[in-house]
């Protein structure tokens, strides 16, 4: 009985965190979130947030400390002394963005094997469609999104609607 007291909250805890999953990809972590949508967007749409990292550079500059001595004649007596300054600046702040995606209902084998047909007629994916969203598909979706300006290689809701797989809406 005890056992079961202390075992219900543990699995509730990790059902919640299931609720959540993160993924790292080369832009930065993307969070896929029941809840996480942008401000305004529309129920029952999906979103993939992802989240860029800030870039920060350290930059070092010598300085001189003292001054060289030098004599009469212009010769050195005693060399000039240097200190070292580091310091860090952020070259781009962290950055959220959002893409809308198509739900991962709608997401069947039938569905990716639409899309890797529809990547293979315009050249971005070879290996026969499987209906998996594998590593080949992802790298195809990638290729035909960065055409369209999207830095992803989850399915956007914009890519499969310019494949003609969804429907646009008006």
């Amino acid at each position: 009985m005890t056992l079961t007291r202390l075992a219900l909250p543990a699995l509730m805890l990790l059902a919640a965190a299931g609720c959540e999953n993160t993924v790292n990809s080369q832009a930065g972590p993307v969070t896929r979130a029941a809840q996480a949508t942008p401000a305004g967007a529309p129920p029952d749409s999906c979103w993939e947030r992802r989240i860029s990292p800030a870039i920060i550079e350290t930059v070092t500059q010598q300085e001189v400390d003292t001054p060289a001595v030098t004599d009469a004649n212009g010769a050195i007596v005693q060399p000039a002394t240097y200190r070292t300054n580091t310091r860090q600046q952020i070259v781009r702040p962290r950055t959220t963005s959002w893409i809308e995606t198509p739900c991962p209902a709608q997401m069947t084998p039938n569905f990716i094997a639409s899309v890797q047909r529809a990547l293979q007629a315009r050249g971005h994916y070879q290996p026969e469609p499987t209906g998996r969203m594998d590593g080949p598909t992802l790298a195809a979706i990638r290729m035909y999104q960065e055409e369209l300006g999207i830095d992803a290689s989850t399915l956007s809701l914009e890519a499969a609607r310019k494949l003609g797989l969804v429907a646009v809406t008006g």
